[in-house]
C-alpha cells in the first residue's frame, strides 16, 4: 500500500512514470543498485531518527554512514534511531521501503550534503521493491525537505560522482 501512496502522491504532479517497482527486491542499498543499475552511492537510503519524541528521515547517500559527532552538532541530541518495529507506524512506510515521500505529516526531512555529489539519486518508493528516479532538485522539493544538513561521514567526492 506504501508503494501506492508513493505513486499517487507522485501523479498529482505529473512524475508518476519516475516511481518503479522491480522484481527483485531493493531493500538494502546493494539489492536497489543492483535493480536499478547504478551505483551503490546514488541510492538515497532514508534513516529514520527521533530527536526528542519528534520523528526526522535523513535522507544520505549510498555509501555514506551517520557521524554522531556530526549528527549532534546538527541536531543537539545524540543520534536515536527509530525501532525497527516501530518505523512503519510512525514514518507511515516500513522498513526497507521508508522514503521521504507520503510520510506522516508530522515527520521533518532533512537531506544530507553527502546527496550533493550527484546529478540523479534513487531513493526507496514505498516499499522494498521500488525507487524513484529524481534529479536533487526534485529530491529537495518533492521531499519537502526543511534544509540540508553534514551529518556524515564514509563518503567522498571523485570524479565519476560529479556526472552520475
Amino acid at each position: 500500500m506504501s508503494f501506492q501512496r508513493v505513486k499517487t502522491y507522485f501523479k498529482s504532479f505529473g512524475l508518476g512514470d519516475r516511481v518503479h517497482a522491480v522484481e527483485h527486491s531493493s531493500a538494502t542499498v546493494e539489492e536497489a543498485a543492483e535493480a536499478i543499475g547504478c551505483q551503490p552511492r546514488q541510492i538515497a537510503k532514508t534513516m529514520s531518527f527521533y530527536v526528542d519524541d519528534q520523528p526526522i528521515l535523513v535522507v544520505v547517500a549510498g555509501d555514506a554512514r551517520i557521524d554522531n559527532k556530526k549528527y549532534k552538532a546538527a541536531f543537539h541530541k545524540k543520534a536515536k534511531m527509530i525501532p525497527w518495529e516501530d518505523v512503519e507506524a510512525v514514518i507511515g512506510h516500513a522498513p526497507g521501503g521508508v522514503c521521504p515521500f507520503a510520510i506522516a505529516p508530522e515527520v521533518a526531512v532533512y537531506l544530507d550534503v553527502s546527496l550533493k555529489r550527484f546529478g540523479r539519486v534513487y531513493p526507496a518508493g514505498g516499499d522494498g521493491n521500488s525507487f524513484v528516479d529524481l534529479n536533487l532538485a526534485e529530491l529537495q522539493q518533492y521531499s519537502r525537505a526543511r534544509d540540508w544538513v553534514d551529518v556524515c561521514s564514509g563518503w567522498f567526492v571523485n570524479d565519476n560522482d560529479l556526472s552520475a
